[in-house]
């Protein structure tokens, strides 16, 4: 199925692995890429040094397949994160915050594809008009930080507003989805929980588990974690955020947030440079921009070290609908054809002129 995604970003099918933090590894990208879809890196919770291996990493897995990288606009390193991509050759460059127009001049420069992450019809023709080559438009269904618009009216605004091409996220976890997005003028669709949950995937089996047992109500919205609307599976350390007052969440703040500089190499200067950039960006105030900042290592607990009651799990609505664990490669292919069958069926119905 060709379309301006796939012409664009050189892959088979029209189809995004979303970059998520501590999940979007070498393992998922590789095996997203090598079906034939574009796999996103997730660089965020990498150094830039771990980074360059990833990416390397990647490319010998896949023998050249390509593959993306995407990263926060508004860290302090991010210049390093984007001369990495530019020196490692990178296909695509995406963003989960919209970039400035300056880093989106240097990647096309360098002849790199820009495909920024947007929540809001503003967002995508401020982009647009700095020269993003295409634009990810994710509706309130998504997982992680989302907004409150849901896809089905979200994605015909963009898709009318701009003159670049639109993928879909937010809801989306089969053929029928892609099929409905191709219908509104989407260009593919990006899946971040549906890639989650494959055997691909690194997540622990036991945090799997848990993404399966849920129920559509078992995912919520909280602004609990870190000062702003987060979807997420609902786990005891949620309920409890929840419950706890002010005082109790910025302790645990302050204790996430000296692991996660262990654990990332920053220094203590590059974590202050990082909550400025991030309150200036959000308009945050300091505590928001604490808890912010201790997020990687709440998803870490339950994403790499498999404690899904000590951590947090972002998920898409779409969880409570998912039931298996298929590859890549099957989960691709599947999608492909039932969309396929889909597009045929609405073609049946069509009255001829």
């Amino acid at each position: 199925m060709e379309t301006a995604l796939t012409r664009l970003a050189g892959v088979r099918h029209p189809l995004v692995q979303t970059g998520m933090g501590w999940v979007a590894g070498p393992r998922l990208v590789s095996a997203t890429a090598n079906a034939g879809a574009l796999g996103i890196l997730a660089s965020a919770t990498m150094s830039p040094k771990r980074l360059r291996e990833a990416v390397r990493e990647v490319r010998e897995r896949t023998q050249g397949a390509p593959f993306g990288v995407n990263l926060r606009a508004d860290a302090g390193d991010a210049a390093e994160r984007v001369r990495v991509i530019v020196e490692e050759d990178v296909r695509v460059a995406s963003f989960a915050l919209a970039p400035s127009r300056e880093l989106i001049a240097r990647l096309k420069d360098a002849g790199v594809v820009v495909i920024p992450s947007v929540g809001a019809r503003r967002h995508a023709e401020k982009v647009a008009a700095w020269g993003a080559d295409a634009v990810m438009v994710q509706g309130g269904e998504g997982g992680g930080h989302t907004g409150n618009v849901a896809t089905t009216v979200l994605l015909p605004q963009v898709v009318d507003a701009v003159g670049i091409p639109v993928i879909a996220a937010g809801g989306f976890f089969d053929g029928r989805g892609l099929a409905a997005a191709l219908a509104y003028g989407a260009a593919g669709v990006g899946m971040g929980t549906r890639f989650l949950l494959t055997s691909d995937s690194p997540v622990p089996d036991a945090v799997k588990a848990r993404y399966l047992a849920a129920s559509v109500r078992d995912v919520v919205v909280t602004d609990r974690v870190d000062g702003l609307p987060h979807r997420m599976l609902r786990t005891d350390l949620v309920a409890a955020l929840e419950r706890s007052g002010r005082a109790a969440a910025l302790l645990r703040a302050l204790r996430h947030a000296a692991a996660f500089r262990r654990v990332s190499g920053m220094s203590p200067r590059a974590m202050v440079r990082d909550g400025l950039a991030m309150r200036h960006g959000r308009k945050l105030t300091w505590s928001q921009t604490l808890l912010a900042a201790s997020t990687p290592m709440m998803l870490k607990s339950a994403m790499v070290d498999g404690h899904p009651d000590l951590g947090v799990m972002a998920a898409g609505q779409v969880a409570g609908v998912i039931g298996d664990l298929p590859s890549c490669a099957e989960l691709v292919a599947r999608v492909m054809a039932d969309a396929e069958h889909a597009l045929a069926r609405l073609a049946g119905l069509a009255t001829p002129a």
